[in-house]
Formats: C-alpha cells, structure tokens, sequence
C-alpha cells in the first residue's frame, strides 16, 4: 500500500527544526557520497520558452538518502498565468518515496510545503557554517513572499536576527511581513523604498522573479554573503565576478542554472570558480576563515535531496501516528 499524506497531515508532522536539522544532515550525505542527487531536470511550460504559453515550469528533482535508506522525487512547478489569476500560490509540488530495495511506493504527499521550509533551511545551514560560532545576524532581503517568510523563520532558528531591511516591489507585501515576522526578529525590521537600501547585513537574500540582475556589485560591501535563491538571475554579473568565495550545493547544477548560468555559458566562469559546496562546509572538509572582510556568493539552487529527506521524516512520523489513507496504485 501506499500512503497518502495531504499538506495539513505535512504541516502536522514536520517543523522548521526538524527541517534545518534535516538539511544539515542531508548536506553531509551530499559531501561524503551518502546522499545521490542528479541534477533537476526542468520542463519549460513558458517560463521564458515561447510554447506552451503558461509563464511557467515543472522540475524533476530525484534522490537517493543513504541515511534513511529512500528514494524519491518531486515533481515542483512554479506557474503564473492562469494560476495567478485564480489566487492559487506560485509553487505547486508533490513528492514521491520509495524503498529503493523492493521498488515499493511507500508515500505520496504534497510538496509546496516541504519545498518552502527546506529553501529557507538551506540558507539557514549556510550561514551557520560561513559564520562560525555567530550567534547573532544582521539580514537584507529582496522578495516578501512565501520564501521571504520561510528564509526568515529557518534563519531565526539559527540566529538572534538583530536587524533586518527588507524590499518588495510591491509594497503591501513588505508591510504584510513586517507585521508578520514582527515576534520572529528580534530586531528592527525596516522597510526600504530603495531597492539599494536592502543591500546591508551580514546576509542578503534574493527572493524574488527577477531575471534582470536588479543587484548592482557597488551595493555588496566587504563582509557580506549574498544569496541569489534559485533558479533566476537576482545579481548583476559582477556581483559573482568580484566575490572572494563561491559556495554552490551542487556543482553540476549550480553551473547551469539561475545566476551563474549566463557566466558559465560566456566562458568567463567554470567549475574551477567554485571554492568549495555547502555540503563541505557542514562535513568540515572545507573552511571559509576569517570572512569578515570578503564579498561571499552562496548559491543554494535547491536539490531533490533535501526535499525527499524531509519527506522520509514525514512518512516514519506519520505511520507511527497511524495517519494518512492507503492506496493499492500498483495492485503489489
């Protein structure tokens, strides 16, 4: 049988602890050979393709976790258009495991949720490992959605956020999040009108849609680690160019994808660009120093791998609470 699991039985079962603790662990697999992640595979539905005309994609990110013994996939789209105009929110994703083992189809469940947890884990693990022993942070971040929220809430489960500048090209939304991340930051929270007037913390996240490289290298001071999330172009090229250190998730992934992508292509950055991954970081293999005084790129794309782990924890804790509704799919 396999069990099914709706977003409310997820939420239920998982939080954003367990999520940062979860990606902590997953990194290590990816960095010692425990974890197997191939690089996503996306489906163009117009995102920036001229057919089919849904301003949107889905991507195919598989996973194998050592650790817990699982295989997965999820199926993840980000989708405007039609979408949009319904009220329905930009990701939409669902996750299947596995028992690598039998070929057994233990869950299905819904994975916007998990999606937008672990996105903001990443980040959150990130920072622990470039800003060793750092108990508090001061943050910039572009975008007040759903990844603003979430990058915001992992990150406090690491750190004391003593300030946080926000910008959002449509105001409402950053006064939506001041209000809603108001007991979350222990800080000030302040809203800029300038888009350059977010560009100041020890951190700067890029959430956003943009696919212009709104970020200029001249905003990005010494001490500084810049996030450019995902899968668009957040950051002028010379942002990454001027960086001291380049830290990816994924080598493979990060080298054709979002905002190393164009470089890469020009031939003006290769994989020899990349100082080490995330995943080396937490193992240990690898050390930053003294980054007080360097301009970081820390680009955490998004791997299957922490999306079918969260999952694994999700799908133990739900047969232990006997919830979720069996389906025979395969007849087995």
């Amino acid at each position: 049988m396999t069990k099914v699991f709706n977003v409310d039985e997820v939420k239920s079962l998982i939080t954003m602890k367990d999520v940062v603790e979860s990606v902590e662990k997953t990194f290590c697999g990816l960095a010692d050979g425990t974890v197997i992640n191939p690089t996503k595979v996306t489906l163009d539905m117009g995102e920036s393709a001229p057919y089919p005309p849904y301003e949107g994609f889905f991507n195919a990110m598989p996973a194998y976790i050592g650790y817990q013994d699982y295989a997965g996939i999820k199926w993840v789209g980000g989708i405007l258009g039609e979408r949009k105009k319904a009220g329905l929110p930009f990701i939409c994703g669902m996750i299947l495991l596995a028992n690598p083992r039998l070929g057994k189809f233990l869950a299905v469940m819904d994975g916007a949720y998990i999606t937008n947890l672990r996105t903001g884990a990443q980040t959150a693990v990130s920072l622990r490992h470039i800003f060793k022993d750092r108990k508090k942070i001061k943050l910039g971040l572009y975008g007040c959605g759903m990844q603003g929220h979430t990058q915001t809430l992992a990150i406090s489960e690491v750190f004391d956020i003593e300030e946080m500048r926000i910008y959002d090209a449509y105001p409402p939304a950053a006064e939506k999040f001041k209000d809603d991340m108001k007991d979350v930051v222990k800080g000030e929270i302040i809203i800029c009108k300038d888009a350059r007037d977010a560009c100041i913390g020890d951190a700067v996240i890029t959430v956003t849609q943009a696919k212009d490289g709104f970020m200029q290298a001249d905003w990005v001071k010494p001490g500084t680690v810049v996030f450019p999330m995902g899968s668009y172009k957040e950051v002028d090229d010379e942002v990454i160019l001027q960086a001291d250190s380049i830290v990816v998730d994924h080598i493979g992934q990060a080298l054709h994808r979002g905002a190393l992508h164009a470089l890469v292509e020009q031939g003006r950055l290769s994989e020899k660009n990349i100082t080490t991954t995330i995943g080396e970081l937490a193992l240990g293999t690898a050390n930053l120093g003294d980054v007080s005084d360097k301009r970081i790129v820390c680009i955490p794309i998004g791997t299957g791998a922490m999306d079918v782990a969260v999952a694994g924890i999700v799908y133990e804790r739900g047969i232990a609470r006997g919830m979720g509704v069996d389906f025979n799919i395969t007849g087995e």
